[in-house]
C-alpha cells in the first residue's frame, strides 16, 4: 500500500499501518470469479497505530471486526474490480477511524423535574385506590 489513507484534517493513518491482500470473491460471477482475485482484504493495526490516541483507539477496538492478529479486518467484494474494491474499503475504514474519533459526550445525570415526579406519584395513588376498591368490593 503506497498512500497513507486521509480521514480527516487531524488524521490522516500512515500507509506503513495499513496492509491489504485480494483473495478470490464468493458468490457469483461465472469463470471471472474462479480466475480472478478481486475480493480486497484490508487490514488496520489499531492497537500499535501512532495516528489514533488512546479513547478513540479504545473506541475503535470495541466496535471493529478484528482478525486473529488482532488488527481491524475491511473486507469488500462488492464490484468485481479489485482497485475499485480497495478504494470502497478504504473509505469503510477512513468512515469507521471518523466516527471513533468523535468523542460521545458524557451523561450528565439530572433529577426528575418536579411536575414529573407528581404524575408518578399521582399514578401510583390512582393505581393503590383502584386495587383498594377491588379489595373492599371482594371482602
Amino acid at each position: 500500500m503506497s498512500n497513507d489513507l486521509y480521514v480527516t484534517r487531524a488524521c490522516t493513518l500512515p500507509a506503513r499501518e495499513l496492509s491489504w491482500r485480494a483473495v478470490r470473491a464468493s458468490g457469483p460471477g461465472g469463470q471471472n470469479v474462479n480466475k480472478v482475485s478481486s475480493k480486497v482484504e484490508l487490514r488496520f493495526a489499531v492497537g500499535r497505530s501512532t495516528a489514533l490516541d488512546a479513547g478513540a483507539r479504545a473506541r475503535l477496538l470495541a466496535r471493529a471486526r478484528l482478525d486473529a492478529e488482532g488488527a481491524l479486518l475491511v473486507v469488500c467484494q462488492q464490484t468485481r474490480d479489485q482497485s475499485r474494491n480497495l478504494e470502497i474499503a478504504r473509505a469503510r475504514l477512513a468512515q469507521l477511524v471518523a466516527e471513533a474519533l468523535i468523542a460521545p459526550r458524557p451523561r450528565r445525570p439530572t433529577k426528575p423535574g418536579r411536575a414529573a415526579v407528581e404524575r408518578r406519584l399521582d399514578t401510583k395513588r390512582a393505581a393503590s385506590e383502584k386495587k383498594r376498591a377491588r379489595r373492599a368490593a371482594c371482602g
